[in-house]
């Protein structure tokens, strides 16, 4: 079964550390999934920048909105995600509870299926 670990921080979390100390946390993440790979539980992973270059798209009655971040009224964003393979909802969950950014963020545990259900 397939999981995605999403990484919900704060927004102003990593102007509040620093760079330096981002490094230092991005490095475990990059040791995190390189054990990951090594057990063959990952399928994927990616970091994402900030929310201040990001923009919302939305088509309603056939007309396109924009909105261009930062988006002010966002009090978290994704900051990156894990796509695993998993054979269980509980081994997702260890993964996610061994995750170093659980430590300083919300990793979300969801598995991967049709929107309808």
């Amino acid at each position: 079964m397939s999981y995605m670990l999403l990484i919900v921080e704060p927004t102003h979390q990593r102007a509040e550390r620093g760079e330096t100390a981002g490094r230092e946390l991005y490095d475990q993440m990059v040791r995190f999934a390189a054990d990951l790979k090594e057990r063959g539980k990952l399928r994927g992973v990616e970091s994402l920048t900030s929310q201040d270059d990001a923009v919302r798209v939305q088509v309603r009655g056939g007309q396109p909105k924009l909105l261009d971040g930062p988006f002010t009224e966002a009090k978290e964003m994704v900051g990156g995600f894990f796509l695993l393979d998993c054979d269980t909802r509980e081994e997702a969950v260890a993964i996610a509870q061994a995750c170093p950014a659980a430590a300083w963020c919300t990793v979300e545990v969801r598995k991967l299926g049709p929107c309808f259900m």
